[in-house]
């Protein structure tokens, strides 16, 4: 099949993570019980995996991802599946939101691809579309892992950015184009030194690795950081807009952005669907302060949609990929 060539402005995609498809709920609660090893988990994994795809393609999204069917957490997922981790104890996040919080009482390594072969497979039913290769960064699981090893943050934080490394480069080797790098936990510490922190980690994850460079941040106070992400050695930073009205946007004139944009302009936190005309007009309104060109904006939601129902997340892709169309018609990008 014909690769699928991208549109020059205001390309579509998503951030990562869908509402869990029944086939993947199955085989995470099969997996937990030891009834199934590793292999023939992620063999159960791809019907959901499909379906996601699916929805994506129905939506029209120009970049996809595998929907992260196989992750019931996104730092649990990996730290299950490297060395020097054991389980821990259920900790709140927020709400009725709970997860484990993994301890980390040896040294961090690396045992093998841990996302890669749901990558690939979500590439082979992608019609051509390009995947984005997606782990949850070194930074962000650190902080949300308790440390019983190392007890120096930045050592920790750097010896997992060297497991993560092996992961990329097998990303890259079997043929990644996209690769994000997900730091939510930077937004809650927004400090320079921290900031410095995951950047240094960064560079070891990213330093050669042929493929666009992508950080995911969501929530928190993102302004604070930005002066200094735009130093990360990155393509593109991807941010959350939506949820917080837009007010990331006079920063980005204040600093100068210059990288290019994750746009987030569907809320993840609602499930009220965003209307066409509505998301043309938050398109628009970054537009129209020229901090950067269309080229250079991706239009996405402004974090994964896991926590929606299914058919919330479809429609609020359906419409958003119009929107973008729209505003690219407009432009005289198609």
């Amino acid at each position: 099949m014909a690769e699928y060539r991208l549109p020059r402005a205001l390309v579509t995609t998503v951030v990562g993570s869908y509402p869990l498809m029944p086939e993947a709920a199955e085989a995470i609660r099969r997996r937990k019980r030891g009834e199934i090893d590793e292999e023939t988990f992620h063999e159960l994994v791809k019907p959901a995996i499909k379906a996601v795809v699916e929805d994506y393609l129905w939506a029209g999204v120009d970049l996809l991802s595998d929907g992260e069917q196989a992750r019931e957490d996104m730092v649990v997922y990996f730290a299950e599946r490297m060395g020097g981790y054991r389980p821990g104890d259920w900790v709140r996040i927020f709400d009725n939101v709970y997860f484990r919080k993994p301890i980390i009482e040896g040294d961090l390594e690396y045992r093998g691809p841990m996302a890669v072969m749901d990558w690939e497979y979500a590439t082979s039913v992608a019609r051509g579309r390009p995947v984005k290769a997606i782990i949850t960064g070194p930074y962000t699981m650190i902080d949300w892992s308790f440390d019983l090893r190392y007890g120096d943050r930045r050592e920790a934080v750097i010896a997992m950015a060297k497991v993560l490394r092996r992961e990329i480069e097998e990303f890259a080797r079997r043929g990644a184009k996209f690769i994000q790098v997900d730091e939510p936990a930077l937004s809650t510490r927004p400090y320079r030194e921290e900031a410095e922190l995951l950047k240094e980690a960064l560079e070891v994850m990213l330093k050669g690795i042929d493929a666009k460079k992508i950080v995911h941040i969501c929530f928190g106070r993102i302004e604070k950081v930005l002066p200094y992400a735009l130093e990360f050695p990155v393509d593109q930073l991807d941010l959350e807009f939506k949820n917080s009205n837009f007010r990331l946007l006079p920063f980005l004139k204040e600093y100068g952005y210059d990288k290019e944009l994750g746009y987030g302009v569907i809320d993840v936190h609602s499930t009220r669907v965003e209307t066409v005309d509505e998301i043309v007009a938050d398109i628009k309104r970054l537009l129209d302060m020229d901090i950067i060109p269309p080229e250079k904006v991706y239009v996405d939601p402004d974090c994964g949609l896991k926590r929606l129902p299914r058919e919330i997340a479809r429609q609020k892709l359906r419409n958003m990929v119009e929107a973008a169309r729209r505003v690219r018609r407009e432009l005289g990008y198609e």
